[in-house]
């Protein structure tokens, strides 16, 4: 059973997933119209350094408004020019103020990989994203079966673009290994009660796979929080609201950007 807020956020998902069905050859053509995905996984790893995946988003359910009046094309060709290895895009409405129009004009606005961020609960959702432009989308343990998380694992990278698989606990990882999945994304926040720690990271890393790349989500609010999770060997970080509280949000990014990993 789904926590609060969650479910909540699941159960508009699929109100909006019944709502994209009566468009699907719009859909469908967007597709062939797209540009080709750029490589969302591959951005990540290499070099010796923890790559940053930069955030858009306005406000969310757990902090309130963030950056109400932001433009999403100015804040990424700033955070790309900072440093960022890649982007990522809230996309949800009701929840954190973003929509599809914003990932449309960030992708064609930069030349760094973009990952649509929203809770996704079907393919055309997915399909919806490449049509959009997207280069990578995020799959949610949580929210989703075993079928379902390795049927959508699946039809994104059918698509040529990376699925960042989001897990949180043990139970979750193995889930996420098992279908194959080679871009984990580590959740330090807990979904059910929204309290975040990175050593969530830092205790799940060990049980990964050595060619699985690592996404450190959340949580994320300092130079000395990239220094830890890249000596723990971490390959990319995902950082949103820290960068948005800033005053300059690609200032923010650029002390963020090019920090040493050590191997893991």
């Amino acid at each position: 059973m789904l926590p609060g807020i969650l479910a909540k956020i699941v159960a508009t998902k699929r109100n909006e997933l019944e709502l994209l069905r009566a468009r699907t050859d719009e859909v469908e053509s967007a597709i062939s119209t797209a540009r080709p995905p750029r490589d969302f996984r591959g951005a990540l790893v290499g070099g010796g350094h923890v790559s940053l995946i930069a955030e858009c988003k306005r406000r969310s359910p757990g902090a309130g408004a963030i950056r109400e009046g932001l433009d999403p094309v100015q804040l990424t060709r700033g955070y790309e020019a900072a440093g960022a290895t890649a982007l990522s895009v809230l996309t949800d409405g009701q929840y954190f103020g973003g929509s599809l129009a914003d990932l449309s004009r960030v992708s064609s606005s930069v030349t760094i990989p973009v990952l649509r961020k929203d809770f996704t609960l079907g393919t055309l959702q997915i399909m919806e994203a490449r049509g959009a432009g997207a280069d990578a989308v995020l799959l949610i343990a949580r929210i989703l079966d075993d079928e379902r998380l390795s049927r959508l694992h699946t039809a994104t990278t059918a698509l040529g673009m990376s699925a960042l698989v989001e897990v949180h606990d043990e139970r979750e990882l193995d889930r996420a290994i098992s279908i194959g999945a080679d871009l984990i994304g580590i959740n330090n926040r807990d979904l059910s009660t929204f309290t975040t720690d990175l050593e969530t990271t830092i205790d799940l890393l060990d049980q990964l796979p050595v060619d699985v790349a690592v996404v450190s989500e959340s949580g994320i609010g300092s130079v000395d929080d990239v220094e830890r999770l890249g000596q723990a060997g971490v390959d990319a970080i995902l950082v949103g609201e820290t960068l948005l509280r800033a005053d300059d949000p690609a200032v923010a990014a650029a002390s963020f950007s090019g920090l040493t990993q050590a191997p893991r």
